[in-house]
Parts: structure tokens; C-alpha cells; sequence
């Protein structure tokens, strides 16, 4: 696959960057409707969005520099170079959460409750971006044959065929899998108690690591530490802590 987009003059306007901002516009129109059929202030969501959003940036990007600083080492200004990918969303996301709590914490806001509105908007984001590592050629698996190929469509077919080798398309089982999470905490969303503040940010945590999980032990590029995949470690982390908020939660409602 190409993944420049087109070109301006001789600068390159990349698919990563544009499924990323597609992405990005997509989780805003659905956090503005669920903000209004859910009592939620939309311009805290928005205020709060373009100071976590960068943050979100900063923070994937550091992320994987730091697991993967011997190919930076030589050339530091790579570093600043994102267009060609080289973002991790547990980084992101941890980026985005000190930047969204600093926020509420400033604001005396309930926290729980306005991320209970945009976990949704949150994976389907997730689920658009995915596709930016399809065009880079990148966050795919290991090596399968073309009998388990050929099941897809050709133009998967076409993007996982690198160097002549076919590659599992981990992209695509994440992208999804994090749809499916987006439908499931919306059903959540609309059914949830008013006082049950917590549990589908907590569901979106503990769903998306249960599926990244498995899914990172297909993957060739994961980051390591030591012998251990360190997407795998934070996704344990991430189930413990997802399930965590949940039982909390309840145990709010109950009292």
C-alpha cells in the first residue's frame, strides 16, 4: 500500500495522518450526541480534548521512543518525526489520563462521569486509527499462507502481501474488535444507572486489554521488555484496573 495520501508540492500528506484526524472527528460527533442524551456539559468535553489531545500525542510517542531509543539514538531528531508512525496507544492513552485528570482536578468536576460519555468516542477513535497502520505497512503479525489470506478482501490481501510474504492482519482484528467494544458501551451507556458513574470507562478499559492481549501475541513489532511484551503487561494491568472501576462503581450504586 501507498501511504502517502497525495502530495502539496513536495510535502507528503500521509494516510496515518488522515485516518487519525478522521478518527478524531468521528469520536467528536459522537461525543457531542451522547453528551446531549446523557446531561454532560459538551464544551468541558471539548475544552478538556485539546488539552488531552496533545498530551495523547506526547505521550504515545514517548512511549515508543523509550522502548525503542536505539533506533533514535544516532539521529534524535527522528524523534519529533511522527508521520511515518511510531505512536503507542498505551502511551496515549496514559497521556491522556494525567492530562484529563490535572484538568478535573482543576475544574472540580466529576471525572467518572464525563469519561463514562467518551469511553465510547475513545475505541471508535482507535478502531479508524488502526487503519493508518494498514496503510504504513506496519502492526501487522506473523507469516500465514495464502489458503488463510485469500479469506479476506483483496485489498487486505494486497496491503498484508510485504515483500512478497503474507502477514496476519493484526490491524484489522483489532479495528474490529475495538467496533464491537464501541457498540457494547453504548448499550452500557444508555442503560446505566445516573449514579452508576465509572462503569463503562471501566468496561472500555478491561474490554480493549482483553482484546489486545491476545491480539499483541500475534504481533511482530511489539515492544519488549526483556523476553515480555510490554502491550500484554499493560493489558493485564488494564483488565485488573477495568474490572476494579466496575466493582467500585457498583459498590457506589449500592450505597
Amino acid at each position: 500500500m501507498n501511504p502517502v495520501a497525495f502530495q502539496i508540492g513536495t510535502f507528503e500528506i500521509r494516510w496515518y495522518g488522515i485516518l487519525i484526524a478522521l478518527g478524531v472527528i468521528a469520536a467528536i460527533l459522537l461525543a457531542s450526541y451522547n453528551s446531549k442524551k446523557n446531561d454532560v456539559d459538551f464544551d468541558t468535553i471539548l475544552d478538556c480534548f485539546f488539552i488531552a489531545f496533545p498530551a495523547a500525542i506526547v505521550g504515545a510517542r514517548a512511549y515508543y521512543v523509550i522502548f525503542e531509543f536505539q533506533n533514535y539514538q544516532n539521529n534524535l531528531m527522528d524523534i519529533f518525526n511522527i508521520r511515518k508512525g511510531g505512536l503507542a496507544i498505551h502511551g496515549g492513552l496514559i497521556g491522556a489520563f494525567i492530562a484529563t485528570y490535572i484538568f478535573f482536578k482543576i475544574k472540580k468536576l466529576k471525572m467518572l462521569k464525563y469519561l463514562d460519555v467518551v469511553a465510547p468516542s475513545i475505541i471508535l477513535a482507535q478502531a479508524i486509527g488502526r487503519w493508518g497502520n494498514f496503510m504504513n505497512g506496519e502492526a501487522h503479525g506473523g507469516e500465514v499462507p495464502y489458503e488463510f489470506i485469500s479469506k479476506f478482501p483483496g485489498f487486505i490481501q494486497k496491503g498484508m502481501n510485504i515483500g512478497g510474504t503474507y502477514y496476519h492482519p493484526t490491524f484489522l482484528y483489532e479495528s474490529m474488535w475495538n467496533l464491537m467494544v464501541c457498540v457494547i458501551l453504548l448499550v452500557i451507556l444508555y442503560k446505566k444507572s445516573r449514579h452508576n458513574d465509572g462503569i463503562v470507562i471501566g468496561s472500555y478499559i478491561s474490554l480493549y486489554s482483553l482484546g489486545r492481549f491476545f491480539i499483541e501475541g500475534l504481533r511482530t513489532d511489539s515492544l519488549m521488555l526483556g523476553n515480555i511484551r510490554v502491550a500484554q503487561l499493560i493489558s493485564i494491568a488494564g483488565i485488573l484496573l477495568g474490572v476494579g472501576l466496575i466493582l467500585f462503581a457498583r459498590r457506589n450504586k449500592s450505597r
